[in-house]
């Protein structure tokens, strides 16, 4: 399947034809879930959901549809009756012709004072790609290629090597780098692919990979 980067968490897989679309949140390109014939959605924090960009998805393709958890689910199911599917922890379905499992129920911890909202993460076609939102959740299942939260308010550089060590992919691609300043990418990539023990890559935003 062919993966494309889009700003921060956002990722597009095309595959035979079709397209599923990741986090098109606030802090991606406005058109990046357009043409997309579906949609996941791990959590409903601005920079991973974006309603507009969602609705404009939908409007654009009248047999697209949005898969994700119930605090998403219920800002826009309203607007697309039928379209919108709530998913949880162990479900199981077929989006755009790719295999989807659940994993996850909760985004990692900002700071105590901060209640947790829910979060989920999606593997793909039995592992080829894992995508955990904004969780350090490791699945029960062999990950190929695992797009690797690599800069947050909710972590340091030190869980997220520990992360890879534990899921153990063939392969990590950067997502969550909006944040991630080009002086600090260097040490990041570094420590990282040096101690992380996975090929650990990067794409910019627009630039694909077969994955």
């Amino acid at each position: 399947m062919k993966l494309t980067k889009k700003s921060h968490a956002c990722v597009r897989l095309e595959k035979a034809g079709r397209t599923l679309v990741l986090d098109p949140g606030a802090f991606t390109e406005e058109d990046a879930a357009l043409g997309a014939d579906a949609i996941l959605v791990t959590h409903e924090h601005p920079d991973h959901f974006d309603e507009s960009r969602l609705r404009a998805a939908m409007e654009s393709n009248p047999a697209a549809g949005i898969w994700t958890l119930r605090s998403v689910a219920e800002k826009i199911s309203s607007a697309f009756p039928g379209r919108v599917h709530t998913v949880g922890h162990g479900d199981t379905f077929t989006a755009a012709g790719f295999d989807v499992q659940v994993h996850g129920e909760l985004h990692a911890v900002i700071h105590p004072d901060i209640p947790r909202v829910t979060n989920v993460g999606y593997l793909l076609d039995g592992g080829t790609v894992f995508h955990p939102g904004d969780a350090l959740t490791v699945p029960d299942h062999p990950v190929e290629t695992l797009m690797l939260p690599v800069m947050a308010p909710w972590s340091k550089i030190s869980e997220v090597i520990d992360y890879v060590r534990e899921v153990r992919p063939q392969r990590a691609y950067d997502i969550h780098d909006a944040l991630l300043t080009d002086l600090a990418r260097p040490i990041y990539d570094r420590q990282i692919g040096q101690l992380g023990g996975a090929q650990h890559l990067r794409l910019t935003p627009g630039e694909s990979a077969e994955v």
